[in-house]
């Protein structure tokens, strides 16, 4: 994948893309294994290049909206470009490099993808690479996308916004926190929870709950609440979590707060209520947006952000109370 334009770019430190964001028209579904073209309402200024077709491949389990975001920016970024879009994803790391492999046999020309499982991923990037089709990182493996051959990165450092996460519950007074993690194994998630545990003074654990099952994750939550009452902050993962764990704080009878990763319109009426205190914004939209745009820029001009050596940073932005109304009027839209 073009070492070369990394060697000259070795020093360059992290870029922070900032342009923008064109707002997709369409309401986006959860991902899944299926396939399809995205319809996102045409922008003004839409580029009158040929027509290039471009694969998002993630890793999103099915239901969980915080993959809506991802994808409204993807759609926004081909209505602009002249790009056919084909989105899909697959939770499990073999079949979502399957999904890989089959954009490879199609012949796209750029493929954005997720890299939650690294490994997963080698040989199909690889493949990608040997078929002259360029291929650039999003959201995960930020620690492993120059090695597995990349040509830009779009995301959080998730250790680092676990660091800041934990001095923030520092400056609230918390004491005890429980950092719940979705999906074991899954290296954003868990880089989160060890930047959280560097950066909080406090005691810190880790509780493992099946994220495609909410009622179970409800129920696990309260039990961990209900075994130990000396826990006052729990950390959530996502959007959805988060409001789970605020059901789980009430059953539980305690008096432990919620913080979260992630955002969604529910969670930014959660922040404005008080009920949640507070969420770490990666800004996924911008995520899906850049990684699409990324590859037009390649293919029609040949531009790299980031010199091919530091990754765009898209996070992280906290959404507290005192701003959330600022965010709302995007997160209505769906956009945030």
């Amino acid at each position: 994948m073009r070492r070369h334009h990394r060697a000259r770019a070795a020093t360059l430190t992290a870029t922070v893309l900032v342009g923008t964001v064109l707002a997709a028209g369409c309401s986006s579904g959860s991902g899944g294994k299926k396939s399809e073209e995205g319809g996102a309402d045409t922008s003004a200024g839409k580029a009158n290049t040929p027509r290039m077709t471009v694969a998002v491949i993630t890793h999103a389990a099915p239901g969980d909206t915080f993959w809506d975001l991802i994808r409204k920016g993807a759609q926004a970024a081909a209505a602009k470009d002249n790009v056919k879009l084909v989105y899909s994803s697959d939770p499990n790391a073999g079949n979502q490099a399957n999904l890989v492999q089959n954009a490879i046999d199609q012949k796209v020309d750029g493929i954005a993808l997720t890299a939650a499982k690294p490994d997963a991923m080698k040989d199909v990037v690889a493949n990608a690479g040997a078929a002259g089709i360029p291929v650039v990182g999003f959201n995960s493996g930020l620690d492993n996308w120059k090695e597995l051959g990349m040509l830009e990165y779009f995301g959080q450092d998730e250790n680092i916004a676990g660091q800041a996460f934990g001095q923030r519950l520092n400056e609230l007074g918390a004491k005890h926190a429980v950092c719940v993690i979705q999906e074991q194994g899954q290296v954003a998630l868990e880089a989160r929870c060890a930047g959280l545990k560097k950066g909080f003074k406090g005691k810190t654990e880790t509780l493992y709950v099946n994220g495609t099952d909410m009622p179970s994750v409800k129920s696990t939550i309260t039990a961990k609440l209900k075994q130990d009452s000396s826990i006052d902050q729990v950390v959530t993962l996502g959007a959805p979590f988060a409001l789970t764990a605020v059901q789980s704080v009430s059953d539980a009878g305690g008096k432990a707060k919620v913080a979260t990763f992630d955002l969604n319109k529910d969670l930014v009426k959660a922040v404005a209520d008080g009920q949640v205190e507070f969420s770490v914004d990666q800004q996924p939209y911008l995520q899906g947006y850049l990684s699409v745009d990324a590859l037009w820029l390649y293919r029609t001009n040949g531009n790299f952000s980031g010199g091919g050596a530091a990754p765009v940073l898209t996070g992280p932005a906290f959404v507290t109370k005192d701003n959330v109304a600022d965010i709302a009027k995007f997160a209505a839209k769906g956009t945030r």
